[in-house]
């Protein structure tokens, strides 16, 4: 799961930017400190738009919560603006605490499913997201590696957390009046956030089913595409869904390939483990689903 920065970056120039950032970001931190790189870079999804995500995990940040107002960060503030001169797009450093990233990671492992509401995410920071797509550039104390070795093999406690929140989700709208009177009264707004959304929870089930952690808010159908268990023609079905062609009963048609979509991967949730996952949820949801 580990990846490191051993070898020299293909780019000549986001390899020099990244040799000069590393100890300006590393002078941000105190005690312990980690260095890497998360984002399309981490996923190995780089493109000629992908910029450069750097993470850094230490004991303490120099300056706590005032960390953009200390000398340090000024200097690598500095060095930013002279890469994106250069071409090359550097998005800052976000700094963490080890000991944070430990209080969340054991909460992640007790099952609970708590993406954190950044401004920059569509659905939340998801905490394995970034442990599971990093780039290494620099630790020598082995932080990052140690997170990483609890998060294999996929934790079934997680599975299980993940397949339930979801799922709560689809069995509410599935069957939901309001839902279906939304495509009575056209309403487009309601109707394009929520077809969003259940794409979305259905993202989520299929990224636990395969046991495989959720990437992110991007390529999502880049790595659904390659999964075992997923639904018929899933990826192209979910375009349409996103993105359907204008014409007569535009919304009823979008709406009838959701709730298909739906029955579909709950189908697939019901077969895993020999239903496990139905019985345990029928516990605590409202809707059977075994309609």
């Amino acid at each position: 799961m580990e990846k490191s920065m051993n070898q020299k970056h293909q780019d000549p120039n986001v390899q020099a930017a990244i040799d000069e950032c590393l100890p300006l970001i590393k002078a941000l931190g105190k005690g312990r400190c980690a260095v890497s790189i998360g984002g399309s870079r981490g996923k190995r999804t780089t493109d000629n738009w992908s910029d450069i995500d750097f993470r850094l995990f230490c004991d303490e940040i120099v300056g706590a919560s005032k960390f953009t107002e200390t000398e340090a960060w000024q200097v690598f503030s500095q060095a930013v603006d002279k890469w994106r001169e250069k071409g090359i797009e550097i998005d800052y450093v976000w700094p963490r605490t080890i000991r944070d990233v430990d209080a969340q990671l054991a909460g992640w492992l007790r099952g609970e499913i708590r993406p954190l509401p950044i401004v920059w995410t569509l659905w939340g920071y998801h905490l394995l997201t970034d442990l599971t797509n990093q780039i290494i550039v620099d630790d020598p104390n082995g932080i990052i590696a140690a997170w990483q070795a609890k998060l294999t093999p996929y934790p079934q406690v997680l599975q299980d957390a993940i397949i339930k929140k979801y799922m709560k989700s689809l069995t509410h709208w599935r069957p939901d009046y309001h839902y279906r009177n939304k495509v009575e009264r056209g309403d487009k707004v309601f109707l394009a956030s929520i077809s969003a959304r259940l794409v979305q929870d259905m993202m989520q089930i299929l990224f636990a089913l395969n046991k495989t952690y959720y990437v992110g808010d991007g390529n999502n159908l880049h790595y659904v595409a390659e999964f075992d268990i997923k639904p018929d023609n899933f990826a192209e079905r979910t375009e349409a869904i996103l993105f359907p062609e204008y014409g007569n009963d535009v919304l009823s048609k979008q709406y009838d390939a959701v709730v298909a979509l739906i029955d579909e991967v709950m189908q697939l949730v019901r077969e895993a483990n020999g239903g496990r996952h139905v019985s345990a949820m029928k516990e605590t949801l409202s809707v059977v689903i075994d309609e």
